[in-house]
C-alpha cells in the first residue's frame, strides 16, 4: 500500500512512521525543504521528532503532486489554519474512492468551523464519504517510540471507518470506531484549550484540587458545546474526549499546557511561542471556540477565561478568581 501524510509536523512523522512500520510506503508532503532533505537522507525529523529512527519505507517531499501520485489512503496532518489552503492545492490530484483521513485538531478562525467542516466545505461531495478523523490521548514521541497508544477513528460511514481502523492499527497502536464526528472533532479540539488553563493554573504554582477541578469542569465544558454542534454525550467519556483531555491537561510532553505554564509564571505569549518550535493549536482555537460558544449560546467559563488571559491581556490570577467567584448553580444540569 501507498499512503501519503500531508504535514511533517511532529505528528505528521510519527503516523507516516506508523504506516511506514506496518508495511506501507509512505510519502510525507511539507513545505520545509530543510525537513523533506532530512527525512530523504537521514530519516530523521530533527526539527520536530529529533532522536527517533525513522521507518526506511518514509520518503519525503515538497512536491504536492509528486506526493498524492497513487496515493491509496491521505492523512491530513497540518495546523487546522493550512487545511483550506493545502486542500484547495491538492484537490485537483484527489483520487474518489481513497480515504482521507485527518488527524488535526482545532477550529478555524474565520468560519468557526471544525476539520470535518472544513473539508467537506473545500472538497466536491463525491470525495465526503471517503473522510475520516483521528483522535485520542496520542503525544506523537510516544507513538514514534511505540509505547501502547489508542485512538478513535470517526467516520459518517461505519466502512470507512473499519477501513481507517485497519488502516491504522499496529501492536502498539489500538484503534477504536465510531460515527459522531461532531463528537470527536470537539473533543479534540476543546481539549487544547483546557490544557493551556491547566498549564496556566501549574505555572501559578496551585494544587491538584485546582488542576482536578479544571479538567472535570472542562470536560462538562467540551461536552456542551459538542452537544450543541449534535454530538452524542458518551463520546466525551471516551478516548477523544476524556482520555485526551487528560493527556493533555496532565503531560509533560503537551505543547498547549507548555504555553499554559509559562504564562502562569508570567511571561508574555508572543515570546513563548517563538520558543515553542512548533504549533500550538488551542491559542488559536481558544479565539475560535470563545467565539463559537457565543454564536451557539454556550456557556464555556474556562473557555472565557483563557481567552482573557491570551487575547484581553487579563492576569491569570484575576481569571482564576473569577471562576471562582461565578454565581453557584448545582453541578448537572
Amino acid at each position: 500500500m501507498h499512503a501519503t501524510v500531508l504535514g511533517g509536523g511532529s505528528w505528521g512523522t510519527a503516523l507516516a512512521d506508523l504506516l511506514g512500520n506496518t508495511g506501507a510506503s509512505v510519502t510525507i508532503w511539507t513545505i520545509e525543504e530543510d525537513v523533506a532533505h532530512q527525512i530523504e537522507s537521514k530519516h530523521e525529523n530533527s526539527r520536530y521528532l529529533p532522536g527517533a529512527a525513522l521507518s526506511e519505507r518514509i520518503r519525503a517531499t515538497t512536491d504536492i503532486e509528486a506526493a498524492l501520485l497513487g496515493a491509496e489512503v491521505i492523512l491530513v496532518v497540518v495546523p487546522t489554519p493550512a487545511i483550506r489552503p493545502v486542500m484547495s492545492k491538492a484537490l485537483p490530484y484527489l483520487s474518489d474512492g481513497v480515504p482521507l483521513i485527518t488527524a488535526s485538531k482545532g477550529i478555524e478562525n474565520e468560519s468557526l468551523m471544525t476539520c470535518a467542516e472544513i473539508l467537506e466545505d473545500v472538497l466536491p461531495e463525491k470525495l465526503h464519504p471517503y473522510l475520516a478523523y483521528v483522535s485520542g490521548p496520542s503525544f506523537a514521541r510516544e507513538v514514534a517510540q511505540k509505547q501502547p497508544t489508542a485512538v478513535t477513528v470517526a467516520a459518517y460511514w461505519p466502512r470507512v471507518a473499519a477501513r481507517a481502523q485497519h488502516l491504522l492499527s499496529a501492536p502498539y497502536f489500538r484503534v477504536y470506531t465510531s460515527t459522531d464526528v461532531m463528537g470527536v472533532e470537539i473533543g479534540g479540539a476543546l481539549k487544547n484549550v483546557i490544557a493551556i488553563g491547566a498549564g496556566i493554573i501549574d505555572g501559578l504554582g496551585l494544587g491538584h484540587n485546582t488542576r482536578a477541578a479544571l479538567i472535570t469542569r472542562g470536560l462538562a465544558e467540551l461536552t456542551r458545546l459538542g452537544l450543541a454542534k449534535g454530538a452524542h454525550a458518551q463520546t466525551f467519556m471516551g478516548l477523544s474526549g476524556m482520555g485526551d483531555l487528560i493527556l493533555t491537561c496532565t503531560g509533560g510532553l503537551s505543547r498547549n499546557r507548555t504555553v499554559g505554564f509559562e504564562l502562569g509564571k508570567g511571561r508574555r505569549l508572543d515570546e513563548i511561542l517563538g520558543e515553542l518550535g512548533t504549533v500550538a493549536e488551542g491559542v488559536k482555537t481558544t479565539k475560535s471556540a470563545h467565539d463559537l460558544g457565543i454564536k451557539l449560546g454556550v456557556e464555556l467559563p474556562i473557555t472565557d477565561a483563557v481567552h482573557g488571559i491570551l487575547y484581553e491581556n487579563k492576569p491569570a490570577p484575576e481569571a482564576v478568581l473569577e471562576l471562582m467567584a461565578r454565581k453557584s448553580k448545582p453541578e448537572i444540569y
